[in-house]
């Protein structure tokens, strides 16, 4: 008899009976944090006696708060979530492993999800209509048309395979529909002795900030697009047992902040404390004043601090938003009952509260918060609002080059009339989906002072582009009840889509004008926007400097015109009677704010808006979709193409070799994105993917993004390390100038090239290529095509003083070795600057089943000396040895499949 036999037991929640796995009465269970005793009734749940034994539990319950992670365990997520951008690749993946496994003379239908995976289509709606009364009706119509092939493709998946479900466009954004409707908290299923058993949700999502559903008590993160293919596929996920930081929330938030200033003031806390491959758990008192929706945008914003998590427990808190939002009774008693049966309720005014143990801590108090943004290109880079003005003025300079005109810029517009642009425009305000948008107080607040502006006269400056993509249907509800979606309308923040919009890089054209004079006077205009991301190049080509901040405030941006502004002391405009106007006068108090969000956010909003959430409209029903259990592939397509992975792949994998005579493809610096590396917006016809799809015949209006092409791998490859911002000093090292974009030297040819060009020449010599890199290498989005557009440059290994957790688990997922130079040092310090050839020896030890902490590099300098050393090898727990053995994740799943 095993634990998972021991531990069944039944509950009774709603006047019925459930089987559960009762992990209460485990020694050690008590002062576990909430975080890890979801891991423990995960682990009980699915032991199997090989890959997770009793074994595993008692580590776990004997869980060291002050030791560093080296205990390995196998999280089983309950469920897979995927937005269409990294999802429509997943399904590509599993399309062509079906074709791999017949060509194997294996059943297709064996790949199929193995656990419930929907996926949310919220990347693709573009900017491309605004300020006008019908831009979201356009926004779509264009959607459906640069998406038609990605569209019928996903059809096809969402009836080609069981258990996956597609939320169509137009609903709103992963996220918010998680927290919504899609997320349970506790699950409950059939059994084969016709019982229902009852076990915790917990979800991995090819977001970054799946960590949304943290606000909710459901634990999850996001991974890359390889991963979460695994995932689906019923592969647990390999973790150390991680250490957790206890954040106490104490006090309440004062006038005039928001939720948006409280996450960027934990964000900024976090990211100085370090919590990197750490889960953050919010505890104490306090967190029964925090409401759900402000949870849900500060676990939100988990990778921004750079946590694995930033959860909070279940409590009433939780139960009601689950009534609100149109839970059934039923379900809501289920999770109470659930809850309390083991342990996992997190009211500390309850006699029976157990306070957890934690490794390390932090603590806040809300009145202590004030207002914030964070940029120009980080969003750990909080900034206090009044000293904005200042703060900008001193790092713009950075941003200008001899070509930068320092006068104001005559444009002349049919849509915006005459006006002058100047350095520091605010180019883009955008109230724009994902962070904030799953809060009705922020969102309200930012009608309210649309309200109270257009009742003073107050309009945006002609030159801001102003777009309102709420993440839910029911925020346009809730707006519209209560009359403040007129009040935006005059503000020129009329609907535009449900998606994520600006901030993943789908901000749309400025008016030609604008951009033709930003452009030709290489001026530096800016971006606010209510997301999270704000790095270089995501946002817009043209804007050069991106400022996050609350959806209130981005109006304000949009009234100023400029980043170069105090709102203390500079007004706004003059009303009717010629008085001055300043932000102060059109704030909301917190009082007026709450009023208008009891009055207007209800059940039945929730209820109606999600009763038909799968259907989709006329244009999603009316896609003409092919059948079969196989997809029909056609070559013509530019969007939708069979994948290469799987080519040539044996039954057993050839062993793993050391690296010889290896040449440097990009030397970076620090807090390189994915972003850098695989860029998800807008693309030039004069680079490589342009190229390519100019000679089949595709106009560059009709490109789209890189993100809506990711089903595409020759388009991928080509924009691979692409970023318009990427700064290559391989260029420097060999006299070349430093050009911004995916550029390199090719030492084979010996002249600059593209990268996507010099990779040919490298892979058809049989040269393989490294990376060099600095600090934090990967940070950013769980982009798959980061790794997967990496290994197809011809890349073996990626050198590296640190990575962010995701990407070095993709890297290794694609078969790429990650290595970090010894402690201390870097390439600078080595004497290294990318015109060497490297040789990497000891990787081989992995054939025996031994994964080494280091390997050896010999950099062999042009003039025959060398430079030698140990590099640490990030392969960090035995599964990910197995993948990388097998030359990535998805080999290793096809292979155990077939047998």
């Amino acid at each position: 008899m095993s634990l998972r036999d021991d531990q069944l037991a039944t509950l009774k929640a709603a006047g019925k009976d459930f089987d559960y796995y009762n992990i209460a009465n485990l020694d050690g269970i008590d002062h576990l944090p909430y975080s890890l005793k979801v891991l423990v009734e995960n682990l009980v749940r699915n032991i199997d006696g090989a890959n997770i034994t009793d074994e595993h539990v008692k580590t776990l319950l004997d869980w060291d708060p002050n030791a560093e992670p080296s205990h390995e365990i196998q999280f089983t997520p309950s469920r897979v979530i995927m937005q269409d951008f990294t999802g429509v690749p997943c399904i590509v993946d599993l399309a062509t492993m079906r074709d791999a496994v017949k060509d194997l003379g294996g059943d297709p239908e064996v790949i199929n999800p193995q656990v419930q995976s929907d996926m949310v289509i919220d990347h693709s709606v573009q900017i491309d209509k605004y300020g006008i009364a019908d831009a979201v009706q356009q926004n779509m119509d264009i959607e459906y048309q640069r998406n038609g092939e990605r569209y019928q493709f996903l059809r096809w998946g969402q009836q080609a395979f069981k258990n996956f479900r597609v939320v169509p466009p137009g609903t709103g954004i992963i996220h918010q529909v998680n927290i919504e409707y899609l997320a349970k908290v506790v699950m409950s299923k059939a059994e084969a002795n016709g019982n229902a058993l009852a076990y915790l949700d917990s979800c991995v999502g090819t977001d970054s900030h799946t960590t949304t559903e943290n606000g909710l008590g459901v634990l999850g993160w996001g991974v890359g697009g390889i991963e979460a293919e695994a995932a689906m596929l019923g592969q647990p996920i390999s973790m150390l047992v991680p250490r957790v930081v206890g954040f106490k929330l104490t006090g309440s938030i004062p006038e005039g902040v928001t939720a948006t200033d409280v996450v960027l003031t934990i964000t900024d806390m976090l990211r100085k404390h370090g919590v990197v491959g750490k889960f953050v758990e919010f505890y104490g008192e306090g967190i029964a004043s925090v409401p759900l929706a402000n949870r849900a945008t500060i676990g939100n914003m988990g990778p921004e601090f750079g946590s694995t998590c930033g959860i909070f427990p279940i409590d009433n808190v939780t139960l009601d938003y689950l009534r609100l939002t149109g839970r059934s009774e039923e379900q809501v008693a289920l999770v109470e009952a659930y809850a309390k049966a083991n342990k996992l309720w997190g009211d500390a005014s309850d006699p029976d509260y157990v306070e957890p143990q934690y490794s390390e801590y932090e603590e806040l108090d809300l009145g202590t918060v004030v207002p914030s943004i964070a940029g120009p290109k980080r969003p750990q880079d909080r900034i206090l609002l009044s000293e904005a003005k200042e703060m900008f003025e001193k790092t713009a300079p950075a941003y200008e080059t001899e070509k930068t005109v320092k006068d104001p810029v005559a444009v002349s517009t049919d849509f915006r009339g005459d006006f002058d642009i100047e350095n520091g425009d605010v180019a883009i305000a955008s109230i724009t989906s994902c962070t904030n948008t799953s809060n009705p107080s922020v969102m309200i607040a930012a009608g309210l002072i649309a309200r109270n502006a257009h009742a003073k006269g107050l309009k945006p400056k002609p030159w801001v582009k102003t777009s309102l993509a709420p993440g839910s249907q029911v925020v346009a509800d809730y707006l519209k009840a209560a009359g403040l979606q007129d009040d935006l309308d005059a503000l020129g923040y009329q609907l535009v889509g449900f998606g994520c919009a600006t901030c993943i890089g789908n901000s749309g054209p400025l008016l030609p004008e604008i951009s033709e004079a930003i452009n030709a006077n290489d001026l530096t205009v800016t971006a606010v926007l209510s997301g999270n991301r704000n790095f270089e190049g995501r946002i817009s080509p043209d804007v050069k400097m991106n400022y996050l901040a609350s959806p209130p405030l981005v109006i304000a941006y949009a009234l100023a015109g400029t980043m170069d502004f105090d709102f203390e002391t500079q007004p706004l405009g003059t009303d009717a009677d010629g008085n001055d106007v300043y932000l102060k006068d059109i704030w909301p108090t917190n009082s007026e704010v709450a009023a208008v969000v009891d009055g207007t956010v209800s059940r039945e909003m929730f209820l109606k808006d999600y009763a038909s959430v799968f259907d989709g409209d006329h244009r999603w029903k009316g896609l003409d979709v092919p059948e079969g259990e196989l997809f029909a592939w056609n070559d013509k397509s530019t969007y939708v193409r069979k994948q290469t992975f799987f080519d040539g792949m044996k039954a057993t994998p050839d062993p793993v070799a050391d690296i010889h005579g290896a040449r440097v493809l990009a030397l970076l610096g620090d807090s390189v994105t994915t972003d850098h590396i695989s860029p998800a917006g807008a693309f030039k016809a004069s680079g490589p993917a342009g190229k390519y799809l100019t000679e089949r015949g595709v106009e560059p209006k009709n490109f789209n993004s890189y993100g809506s092409r990711r089903g595409n791998h020759e388009i991928m490859v080509r924009g691979t390390f692409g970023n318009i911002r990427l700064r290559n000093q391989l260029l420097a090292s060999v006299g070349e100038e430093v050009t911004h974009g995916g550029f390199t030297y090719d030492f084979l040819a010996k002249k600059p090239t593209t990268i996507f060009e010099a990779s040919r020449d490298y892979i058809d010599n049989k040269v393989p290529l490294v990376v060099l890199a600095g600090k934090e290498y990967g940070t950013g989005s769980s982009r798959d095509w980061a790794a997967k557009g990496t290994v197809m440059l011809g890349v073996k290994a990626v050198i590296t003083e640190s990575f962010e957790r995701i990407h070095r688990s993709n890297l290794i997922g694609m078969g790429v070795l990650p290595l970090q130079f010894p402690a201390g040092e870097s390439y600078e310090s080595l004497g290294l600057n990318g015109t060497e050839t490297y040789d990497i020896a000891g990787v081989e030890k992995l054939n025996e089943g031994v994964t080494p902490k280091t390997v050896h590099v010999t950099a062999t300098h042009e003039d025959g000396s060398k430079t030698e050393f140990d590099a640490v090898v990030r392969i960090d727990t035995p599964g990910e040895a197995d993948y990388y053995r097998n030359g990535g994740i998805l080999q290793y799943v096809l292979r155990n499949l077939m047998k």
